[in-house]
């Protein structure tokens, strides 16, 4: 019975998703595979992350290629072969398994490789077609799923001949697998997704997905916590046709008139929880993140989460409503603002929230549509690989630019430090204990430091030097400086821009030395008549004979001490009696400026009333006139 009801319900999600997805798409997400040797096959080639295992993102592993002779699908374990794949030598490098496709589960040749000690698998494809991704199988096959720790890839069958071919020819075949760019890294900063399910009666995927939730919680906390990373969880759901809204599968598996919809957890339709509980406590755990998020604190979605996956398990049958409300309230998020987010599931409209979330699955850019769960989005890139903290952690790691990774992906734990060997191969002071080499998640880098403020310029391979102001702070610039009898003079200064020149006194390369110049013994300065000159480190000093004799440097010249003591004093004495004379002077001019002043306004006064000896009056003038007319 539980068979034909199985069917029925893939039979509705597939119908609705050709309705809806038409335009849908798969990306198989890839990286590359470098053949180094034999000759007649260098190259590089591309090959499909399997979706199981460890995969190495942001790193490298180059290892030979063995083709076995025996099981040559791996269907059965190579200890009944008497075949290992386990390295002979110490330091040597480790062996890649080539095993043909068909006949059993991909998980199943990973698992029969890992344990025979093989460090990678490459499935040969047995068709000529486009990559897939080797995925996990949903029930039968999942009991080694958990304990694959090796990557494992998918190559084209063409790429998968040639390897054969060489291996039996006897022919060493290298082969380097490189995940350096399976995952963008532009900035310091990663975004990622992880499309879950609140179900937690799907077997081993659900069981595997929890405890990816309970390991990675902490660390997941702490990138958010501190803006190394941008996280989003979503949940996928599925929607039922028109014509089958009314059906008993679809009232039981969806909400919202059979808009959005996930899998019964028993998959009998009639006992225990339904698909519809399933979306109901999806959607609350949306609408957490989105309390949480707006309340700054958008790491709280991890504990909810967590607790409510302890709380209220469905094998207890404490998967309700109730118990979310109360991990609600432990956790102090806004009850009243979930309860509005999650809105009515009897209502016969649309739900924004979950709307939203069936948008997101549609692939874009080179994203391809999330068909997986659970599945992680980095960096809008579908992670492929085992769900465990480690593995999950390096591939966030990866998503960094270099040298901008926080302290956790350069763990020991994580990755290598390739700068503790030989400084990785970069410049170095060990004096000042100054390095250009920086470990980051995908490698060393020789990069010229900035320390204290100061810049070093160089390749950083051979050569760093400080640049710019305060470079003679370090190693005072990589220049020239000695001390003598307590004075300390350098060839570096802050007013030079590049390079070390002696200073004044000086001459020399201004790097590994700088000479004291014999200013006397060149006759550059003391040519005075009577003077002498003394070298000194850096300078000279000139003298003059006799007890009563004044060296003049500016002026290179002698002078009595006696004649500059009389010829300074008549100096004074000609300036003093200077300025008593121009005083006297400018008396003088201000009192005969201010008697003229004075008279002449005397004189415009006296005018107006009576006229001066060398005036006439002009009204007796014009009396005169007027008798005559009488």
């Amino acid at each position: 019975m539980r068979g034909p009801v199985r069917w029925l319900l893939v039979a509705v999600v597939v119908v609705a998703m050709m309705v809806d997805t038409a335009a849908g798409r798969f990306v198989v997400e890839k990286n590359s595979l470098r053949v180094t040797s034999p000759d007649s096959i260098k190259g590089k080639y591309e090959c499909a992350i399997g979706n199981f295992g460890v995969p190495q993102y942001g790193g490298t592993l180059h290892g030979w290629v063995e083709y076995p002779k025996s099981n040559r699908k791996a269907c059965k374990s190579f200890e009944d072969f008497d075949i290992s794949f386990k390295s002979t030598r110490s330091g040597g490098r480790p062996k890649f398994v080539l095993i043909d496709r068909g006949d059993c589960y991909f998980t199943t040749k990973a698992w029969n490789a890992q344990n025979a000690g093989a460090a990678a698998v490459l499935v040969a494809d047995n068709k000529l077609e486009p990559l897939i991704t080797m995925d996990n199988p949903d029930d039968a096959g999942t009991e080694h799923l958990e304990n694959i720790t090796i990557p494992s890839v998918l190559i084209t069958k063409e790429l998968g001949d040639n390897l054969k071919k060489s291996a039996e020819n006897g022919d060493m075949v290298s082969v380097l697998l490189d995940w350096r760019e399976s995952l963008p890294h532009p900035d310091e900063r990663v975004e990622y997704e992880f499309w879950t399910n609140s179900n937690d009666e799907c077997g081993p995927k659900c069981d595997m997905q929890m405890d990816f939730v309970k390991s990675f919680r902490g660390t997941a906390q702490i990138l958010e916590k501190k803006g190394y990373t941008q996280f989003t969880p979503h949940y996928i759901t599925w929607y039922c046709p028109e014509a089958f809204v009314v059906s008993k599968q679809c009232k039981s598996q969806c909400i919202n008139h059979g808009r959005y919809c996930a899998p019964d957890p028993e998959q009998d339709f009639s006992q225990g929880y339904d698909g519809k509980d399933v979306v109901v406590q999806n959607l609350h755990q949306i609408c957490v993140f989105k309390a949480a998020n707006e309340s700054g604190k958008p790491w709280l979605w991890w504990d909810y989460v967590h607790d409510f996956s302890i709380r209220c398990p469905m094998k207890e049958k404490k998967y309700t409503p109730e118990c979310s409300v109360d991990v609600i309230k432990s956790l102090g998020l806004d009850l009243d603002k979930i309860k509005k987010c999650v809105g009515d599931p009897e209502a016969d409209e649309e739900n924004p929230i979950l709307k939203a979330e069936q948008d997101a699955q549609i692939g874009h850019g080179k994203r391809g549509d999330v068909t997986i769960l659970p599945t992680l989005v980095i960096n809008n890139r579908q992670y492929r690989g085992k769900l465990d903290k480690s593995a999950v952690l390096k591939a966030v790691c990866a998503g960094f630019e270099e040298t901008t990774e926080p302290a956790i992906c350069l763990s020991e734990d994580v990755q290598t430090n390739e700068c503790l060997e030989n400084n990785g191969g970069c410049w170095q002071d060990k004096d000042n204990n100054i390095t250009a080499c920086k470990d980051t998640f995908r490698g060393r880098v020789c990069e010229c430091p900035v320390v204290k403020g100061v810049k070093f310029v160089g390749d950083g391979y051979s050569n760093c030097e400080a640049s710019g102001i305060g470079r003679c702070e370090i190693k005072n610039g990589g220049c020239w400086k000695e001390a003598r009898n307590g004075k300390t003079i350098s060839a570096c200064s802050n007013e030079v821009s590049e390079g070390c020149k002696c200073p004044p006194g000086f001459r020399g390369d201004g790097i590994k030395s700088c000479e004291d110049i014999d200013e006397c013994k060149d006759k550059l300065y003391c040519q005075c008549k009577g003077c002498s000159c003394e070298n000194t480190w850096g300078s000279y000093e000139c003298s003059c004979g006799g007890n009563n004799m004044l060296y003049m440097r500016e002026h290179d010249t002698c002078l009595s001490k006696e004649a500059t003591s009389t010829v300074g004093w008549s100096f004074l004495w000609v300036i003093f009696f200077g300025l008593a004379l121009a005083g006297v002077g400018a008396y003088a001019v201000y009192k005969y400026r201010l008697r003229s002043y004075m008279d002449s306004e005397i004189r415009a006064i006296m005018a107006q009333y009576m006229p001066l000896d060398n005036q006439e009056a002009p009204n007796q003038h014009h009396v005169a006139h007027a008798g005559d007319d009488i």
